[in-house]
């Protein structure tokens, strides 16, 4: 009798496993979509049409105007190495980093040369319902913790 309950412990265990590793993969691939269907640029593109479209004082720009809330993407494609973020507003925190103002090591990076692009992912639509569980999804999908910038799993979700 104890074996046959012992194998069917292990036949849940094994079970729950499996599910835990499809929902993850689900999650994943959730994540990849959106970012297939993000518009990707460099950050020369960005910092240009930030410039042009910021507006001044009297006159909010387009990109004050259009900022969102989201993730980030950014992917430096000499060494292959990923680094994903959110923010309430993505545009201004995706502009900190490419002007030294976000994750040093990016800046370094970019700033002795090395090739990046950048997607931004909206939250609204995203079918996720936090930016903290939106991240640490695209952290995982993009292994940018145990091989990117990213110094954390994400926020608490």
């Amino acid at each position: 009798m104890d074996n046959e309950i012992l194998f069917w412990y292990f036949v849940l265990l094994f079970g729950f496993s499996v599910l835990i590793g499809l929902v993850n993969l689900a999650r994943t691939s959730k994540v990849k979509k959106l970012a297939k269907g993000a518009i990707e640029i460099t950050p020369q593109e960005f910092l240009k049409l930030r410039k042009q479209t910021k507006g001044n004082r009297n006159h909010k720009g387009a990109m004050t105007k259009n900022n969102f809330e989201g993730i980030y993407i950014l992917y430096n494609q000499t060494k292959n190495m990923y680094y994903v973020g959110q923010a309430k507003k993505v545009l201004d925190r995706v502009n900190n980093h490419f002007t030294g103002k976000g994750n040093g090591d990016v800046y370094a990076d970019y700033k002795y040369g090395d090739s990046f692009t950048i997607k931004m992912i909206p939250l609204k639509g995203s079918g996720f319902s936090t930016l903290n569980s939106l991240e640490k999804n695209a952290i995982a999908s993009y292994n940018s913790y145990a091989k990117g910038y990213n110094k954390t799993r994400g926020n608490k979700a």
